[in-house]
């Protein structure tokens, strides 16, 4: 390979002789033809044809600017208007020193004063403007992004720093835009789309960035820095790019989202600037109403916090940090509540930072893929606990454990569940996978798939959360699970509203259609108790018998079931 490069470099470059003096012609002809591939034309228009037919090909024009027909200057301003030939390098032939000055501030290359009379000079000449050139041209073609023609991240962030250098005194802003759900373009519509709505929106980028003096670039896939003197630029920017987009996506208005980090120069540290821009602008991922965010410091701080969690997750399964907690379920389709079964629910009790709520960790490990290792490690806590139940009180509860979209992407799910089951001792029937409402409707193919697998191998699925997804009465009828677990905000307001009494009771009729059981959640008062029994209510599991409990308290609503204790007293 470094042979044909090698090869490349030293083949001879193609140089025009533009002259209508035929003794100045075959004089420059005989002095470079050694070194160069020369080229000749009388004229203007001749060298424009010769230019045309050569186009790609020529290293330099050697021009003389008093000629018949087309002049040197007419010639010259028409190579600039194409922005392929004007990056050829124009040396002016001439002998008059206001020509000189003339053609240099046209913006040609250079000049050789007439006569010829010394050819080393002219050899080494043409052959330094030749190599400044090609130099150029190289940096010119790496520096940009060639999809957007925006800097790439290298020669941003070099240009940012002399924008420091040269304005230290002066407010600057840095701003991140993302495509939101740009992987699903890809994957529908094809890369020649995706790469429409990028080219759209460095499009929209360059202009705006042109009229406020500032400078930008494509650092990776469909994320873009800007950095411009700090102003007003939030909404400006993103009717700007909406209306780029509008000629490529329907869904313009929804697609863009842009992080701003304000006054941006006050941090010394250039990464820094990049890396809170993006975190505003990450903040904005699954919200498709809101399209602006800003950074400020709650933002650093629950950046950190999160780092925290992320980094001491590990130590904290190996260190049994989590605890498991289980909330009854309690029977009530026949006389006295019964209990029946649990739902295991997980806690962190951190060495540092004391009990963290699961709605602050559990979103964060869906996101960045870790909460497999958190799910497995409840299903394996509440299988021992089953197991322990049945050996120290001969009784079976059935617990029911979450299994998130992220551990539905393992084709061998089924089985490793069935592998915790099997090296607890306890039965299929004993442990119960739940599934929500929304990622049978997201992913219905794979989720089916495994559901069903999940179902062959002798499990019963809960639909958990039910009433906050996007299933229809249809799509229902199809769906494969054996438990419907109605969600709390049904229950809410059962009791106050009768619009809900309604719903929630065409919900028991269309499960009893369905031949399914139910479960309602999030029950506190006796009303709502009352009202879901008369509705024949399965199953209820809340506040209004329990709270979530650690093992060990668990147990004793298992010792006062057998001795007969099962009434509530609330």
């Amino acid at each position: 390979m470094n042979d044909f490069v090698d090869s490349r470099l030293k083949m001879k470059r193609r140089i025009l002789i533009v002259d209508d003096e035929e003794i100045n012609r075959l004089l420059l002809e005989q002095i470079l033809k050694d070194e160069y591939e020369v080229l000749l034309a009388s004229n203007g228009k001749e060298a424009l044809e010769t230019v045309e037919k050569e186009r790609g090909r020529l290293s330099l024009i050697l021009l003389d600017l008093l000629m018949p027909v087309m002049d040197g200057y007419e010639f010259f301003n028409s190579l600039q208007k194409d922005s392929q030939l004007s990056q050829i390098p124009v040396v002016v032939l001439t002998s008059e020193k206001e020509a000189e000055v003339k053609s240099l501030r046209m913006g040609v290359a250079d000049f050789i004063p007439k006569p010829y009379d010394i050819p080393e000079v002219i050899n080494a000449r043409i052959a330094r403007i030749i190599q400044l050139y090609e130099n150029r041209n190289i940096i010119t073609a790496t520096q940009f992004d060639v999809l957007t023609e925006l800097f790439n991240r290298e020669y941003f962030l070099e240009y940012a720093s002399i924008f420091d250098q040269f304005y230290p005194e002066e407010e600057k802003d840095m701003i991140a835009v993302n495509i939101n759900r740009f992987h699903v373009i890809n994957e529908i519509h094809g890369h020649a789309l995706g790469d429409e709505v990028l080219c759209a929106v460095g499009k929209g980028i360059k202009g705006y960035v042109n009229d406020h003096k500032g400078l930008a670039c494509r650092y990776s896939a469909d994320s873009f820095y800007i950095y411009l003197p700090s102003d007003d630029h939030a909404q400006g920017l993103l009717d700007t790019l909406c209306d780029a987009l509008k000629d490529v996506l329907e869904d313009s208005d929804s697609r863009v989202r842009i992080g701003i980090y304000k006054n941006a120069s006050a941090n010394s540290d250039l990464g820094k600037r990049l890396d809170f821009a993006l975190l505003a602008c990450n903040s904005l991922k699954g919200n498709y109403n809101e399209h602006i965010a800003f950074y400020d410091d709650q933002m650093s701080k629950r950046e950190h916090f999160e780092e925290q969690l992320i980094h001491d997750l590990d130590r904290a399964l190996s260190e049994k940090q989590f605890k498991i907690f289980y909330q009854p379920k309690y029977e009530i389709t026949s006389g006295e509540p019964k209990l029946t079964s649990a739902e295991a629910l997980i806690r962190w009790f951190h060495p540092e930072l004391g009990m963290i709520s699961p709605g602050k960790f559990i979103p964060l490990f869906e996101n960045n893929g870790l909460i497999g290792k958190v799910d497995h490690y409840v299903w394996e806590e509440a299988a021992k606990s089953v197991a322990e139940w049945k050996k120290k009180y001969n009784v079976s509860i059935p617990v029911s454990v979450n299994v998130s979209r992220v551990d539905m992407l393992s084709k061998g799910l089924a089985g490793e569940i069935k592998d915790i089951v099997d090296k607890a001792g306890i039965d299929v029937s004993e442990f119960l996978p739940e599934v929500t409402e929304s990622a049978y409707t997201e992913d219905s193919t794979n989720i089916f798939s495994i559901v069903n697998e999940l179902r062959e191998k002798g499990f019963r699925i809960e639909m958990d959360d039910f009433g906050t997804g996007y299933s229809s009465l249809n799509m229902l009828t199809s769906l494969p699970f054996d438990v419907l677990k109605l969600d709390m905000v049904f229950v809410r307001n059962i009791h106050t509203d009768e619009r809900v009494r309604r719903l929630v009771e065409f919900v028991m009729d269309f499960a009893k259609y369905l031949g399914v059981t139910v479960v309602a959640e999030g029950v506190e008062y006796k009303e709502q108790y009352e009202i879901l029994k008369e509705l024949g209510c399965d199953i209820i599991q809340g506040y209004y018998f329990s709270k979530p409990l650690p093992a060990e308290e668990f147990e004793k609503l298992i010792e006062k079931g057998l001795k007969g204790g099962e009434k509530n007293d609330n």
